[in-house]
């Protein structure tokens, strides 16, 4: 399931040196997802053992202070559990990146104590769900249970939406600031193309259009930023 590795980023977890680690296969099919390859054929995708996260985590003792768990979907990964646990045993801290569909396991996770920062993508308005990811018969119940999980403030955790052009309204960022509506940390990230989306017609808002979702979250999410 490890599919990719990035020894090294400042960006991926808030504060901490950190490391980021690929899962692959998604239950969604988001048409702005960078990550294509190892979404829709993960398969096809050369493996990483386990063996090589860990000699890295103990090599960069002292250098890296956390690690960064992406996808693809980290929670339909059945060894997630372990390799989290195992990961803080050695003194990291540890970020889940989710799409928030598997609320059960962030629950387990965070009961447990193996995660301590989780970034959950909420992909649009709730009633835009099934066109945003690309899943006509998506169930939004545990996606709303996910979000009622974090808010409740077991775990440090930001919410952020991917916006593409034809996709996300200024009036969907106000439906999902009354979603989040008290949240602190809630970012818009700008569509980014690359030769790994996985529908290449997407397209990205205008920088005036950015800012004008950005004004509409801020109505109901003060603090909300554009982040990248």
């Amino acid at each position: 399931m490890i599919k990719g590795l990035q020894t090294l980023t400042l960006l991926d977890y808030p504060g901490k040196v950190a490391c980021t680690v690929f899962l692959g296969g998604c239950n969604l099919r988001c048409p702005f997802c960078h990550n294509g390859g190892i979404v829709l054929n993960p398969a096809a995708e050369p493996d990483i053992p386990e063996a090589e996260i860990f000699a890295l985590l103990k090599k960069r003792r002292g250098v890296l202070e956390g690690v960064c768990i992406t996808g693809g979907e980290p929670t339909l990964w059945k060894g997630l559990w372990d390799f989290s646990r195992e990961i803080k045993a050695m003194g990291y801290a540890v970020k889940l990146d989710t799409n928030g569909t598997r609320p059960e396991v962030m629950h387990k996770l965070i009961l447990a104590g193996a995660v301590d920062y989780v970034a959950m993508d909420i992909k649009n308005s709730p009633e835009k769900y099934p066109e945003t990811t690309g899943i006509p018969e998506l169930e939004i119940g545990p996606v709303k249970d996910s979000v009622r999980l974090l808010m409740q403030g077991a775990v440090q955790h930001e919410f952020r939406t991917t916006v593409v052009k034809g996709l996300h309204t200024s009036e969907d960022m106000r439906t999902i600031g009354r979603w989040i509506q008290g949240e602190e940390k809630y970012f818009i990230q700008p569509y980014r193309d690359s030769d790994l989306v996985i529908d290449r017609r997407c397209e990205r808002h205008s920088d005036e259009e950015l800012h004008e979702l950005l004004e509409a979250a801020r109505e109901f999410v003060p603090g909300a930023e554009i982040r990248g």
